[in-house]
């Protein structure tokens, strides 16, 4: 079992001079006849969502990938040819905007020497990244971008750790269904309420509802989109109450949870069972406390699940070493989760290339196959991750628990939802 570090200060204190900001000079000098690699430390880039509508989920994922560094660091880094090389990353902020990212990438590539790319926050701003990384030849594992759009397009050097946005929410629908037939109804009875982004991200995750709905029976009384700024949702919730559908989706990344979450006490919306993309990060049992009970959270992974790896220890033991190094955090959004397994694949590809040659190393980095506190990776030719399932939790008491699927449940669904307004 790993022992697990626990900083003495905080993670951005103690990563001073191996994570260096977009704007520093820090390891790698402007220009592009540098390299990938400065004496003994191999850097990494990425644009990622530090400011704008995506930025709370970017945050997170930035959280993830410096824990990763420091811990990988911390146990003596990356081994190729018989030396030892420290990680870094080299950020810039692309402020939500996909054309940023995708002029960010270039000047990471271009201007910065950098090679190895881990992707941004958002299914956006990684289809925005993923053709600039091809045109480079540059591999990018990504930890955020879940469309389907993304594995279709025959990408060479873009693998995904994540499951993808069409099953995040499809088990909310077969939830539904089996509590239907507990209750002596047919899964057809069950009336279905939407409101979507209108984004990759969140119309993926509205497809796969739509699939499970059609093998159902099921029909949606509202199928709404969200405004772009996801701020106002109201006239779908005033919708909700006059027609008292028996199940609600909702996904809009962690804005769109918020607003829901929000509105849905201020308006005081009764509904059995809601299932919400982005829970978590979006902290809606900090901010709404009893009102979000009874919630459905789909999730990339959780703390409970009996996953394990030489870095981390046990899904658990990640758990706990996150939230004791960054504060603010009652629940790990997975998000970061799935950031730190990322740098665990760049890692374990360098040492399986034994090389730092970024044809090498993307091909050891498409033959991954492997255990983490994560779940398993292992990359389909398309580059999406075909070894590891979905989970679905519910807010109980305040507390994120796993009921679906039954497998990987640690407590029982709550239903009718009972939230306190």
């Amino acid at each position: 079992m790993l022992t697990i570090y626990t900083p003495e200060v905080s993670l951005k204190r103690a990563l001073t001079g191996l994570v260096m900001a977009g704007t520093a000079t820090g390891l790698i000098a402007a220009g592009a006849a540098q390299a990938k690699v400065e004496g003994d430390t191999i850097v990494l880039g990425s644009a990622n969502s530090l400011t704008g509508k995506y930025s709370s989920n970017g945050i997170d994922t930035q959280n993830g990938y410096d824990l990763a560094i420091k811990v990988i660091n911390d146990k003596g880094g990356v081994t190729i040819d018989g030396k030892q090389y420290k990680l870094a990353v080299k950020y810039y902020d692309d402020e939500s905007t996909p054309a940023r990212t995708a002029q960010l990438l270039e000047r990471l590539i271009e201007q910065d020497g950098v090679q190895y790319i881990l992707g941004p926050y958002s299914s956006a701003t990684t289809i925005a990244a993923a053709p600039v990384t091809e045109k480079y030849q540059v591999p990018m594992v990504e930890a955020e971008g879940a469309s389907r759009a993304l594995f279709n397009k025959g990408y060479k050097y873009l693998f995904a750790v994540l499951s993808t946005s069409e099953q995040y929410l499809s088990s909310a629908i077969d939830l539904a269904a089996e509590v239907a037939e507990n209750n002596g109804k047919k899964p057809s009875d069950v009336r279905v309420a939407m409101v979507f982004e209108n984004d990759a991200f969140s119309l993926d995750v509205r497809a796969g509802v739509m699939e499970q709905m059609k093998k159902h029976g099921m029909e949606a009384v509202i199928d709404d989109k969200m405004p772009a700024d996801l701020s106002d949702i109201s006239a779908t919730l005033t919708k909700v109450k006059a027609l008292k559908p028996d199940l609600l989706v909702v996904s809009g990344h962690n804005k769109g949870a918020v607003t829901a979450a929000r509105q849905m006490k201020e308006l005081q919306v009764e509904v059995p069972m809601v299932a919400m993309t982005h829970c978590e990060g979006a902290k809606v049992t900090d901010q709404f406390g009893p009102a979000a009970d009874g919630y459905l959270c789909p999730t990339q992974w959780a703390e409970t699940l009996s996953y394990s790896d030489e870095y981390f220890g046990s899904a658990a033991d990640y758990d706990k070493l996150f939230r004791e190094t960054f504060d603010g955090y009652t629940t790990v959004p997975y998000q970061a989760a799935q950031a730190s397994a990322a740098v665990i694949v760049w890692k374990e590809a360098f040492e399986k290339a034994n090389s730092l040659d970024p044809q090498k190393v993307r091909d050891a980095i498409a033959a991954t196959d492997m255990e983490t506190f994560y779940g398993p990776i292992k990359f389909s030719e398309a580059g999406n991750n075909i070894a590891k399932p979905m989970v679905l939790r519910q807010i109980q008491d305040g507390d994120y628990v796993v009921v679906a699927p039954s497998k990987y449940a640690s407590h029982e669904l709550v239903w009718p939802r009972e939230a306190m307004y």
